[in-house]
């Protein structure tokens, strides 16, 4: 296979600068990645020393860095009273080609390796109007959630603005929030956001149910229950309504 092109870009990855700092003096080691080695609060074997950002690792994002740095300047100074373990649990990746990809969580390929229960909702950007009237028509959004729940174990994105669209799965996942609860919140017409309703239609779909907007997944069988309850629960009531208006048109 042959494949025309102008300019070839190889991506080989990057290293992080820690030669010419007095290191080794020092005494402070660096790992197989060749990043400076600290705790989890960052700090170097010495208690006035902290490392962030590329340096540091594990990732090598801008995000990441202020994220680390944040760690790092109040254990270096607060430290003696109260220190905070770096919080990698939720971490965005994006890559911004055109189109960009964003991901954040697991992805299938890794829930499949991993041997990770999971569901997958796909939705495609191709059939949302924002982006069919800005001509970015392509595209999808993937989520895995947990069997049988809504809890978020992965969200990829693929498209436009694909990292934008990831942030509010990141907060999501960040604080504990269900799928559920972002696809129930009303998103403004027409946005590249808006597609939640539509995924959210989908998903209901699945699971065999279409609830209104904000009702959680296990309410619609209870509105269903209550509403069986209102037409049959109480015969003598709608007879005895059914002849109050019999009534009424004798009198008329």
């Amino acid at each position: 296979m042959r494949i025309a092109f102008d300019e070839v870009l190889v991506a080989v990855g990057r290293i992080a600068n820690t030669a010419g700092y007095g290191l080794e003096e020092l005494g402070i080691g660096t790992t197989k990645a060749r990043t400076v080695e600290t705790d989890e609060y960052l700090q170097t074997l010495y208690p006035n020393i902290y490392a962030a950002g590329d340096v540091a690792g594990p990732f090598q994002f801008t995000h990441t860095a202020a994220h680390q740095a944040w760690y790092a300047a109040v254990n270096a100074l607060f430290g003696g009273f109260r220190r905070f373990k770096a919080d990698y649990r939720v971490i965005p990746w994006t890559t911004f080609t055109e189109p960009e990809v964003a991901r954040v969580g697991l992805n299938e390929q890794e829930a499949k390796e991993k041997n990770v229960a999971h569901e997958v909702t796909v939705y495609g950007i191709d059939d949302l109007d924002r982006a069919i009237a800005d001509e970015e028509a392509h595209g999808f959004v993937k989520v895995l959630t947990a069997p049988g729940t809504d809890r978020i174990l992965g969200v990829t994105v693929a498209g436009a603005h694909a990292g934008d669209l990831l942030a509010e799965y990141v907060l999501a996942m960040k604080n504990g929030i269900g799928l559920n609860k972002i696809l129930g919140t009303i998103h403004t017409y027409p946005t590249m956001a808006e597609g939640q309703q539509v995924r959210r239609r989908r998903l209901e779909a699945r699971h065999g149910h279409a609830g209104p907007v904000g009702v959680p997944r296990s309410l619609p069988g209870l509105a269903a229950r209550r509403a069986r309850h209102r037409r049959g629960a109480r015969p003598g009531a709608r007879a005895a309504h059914r002849q109050a208006q019999g009534l009424r048109a004798d009198e008329s």
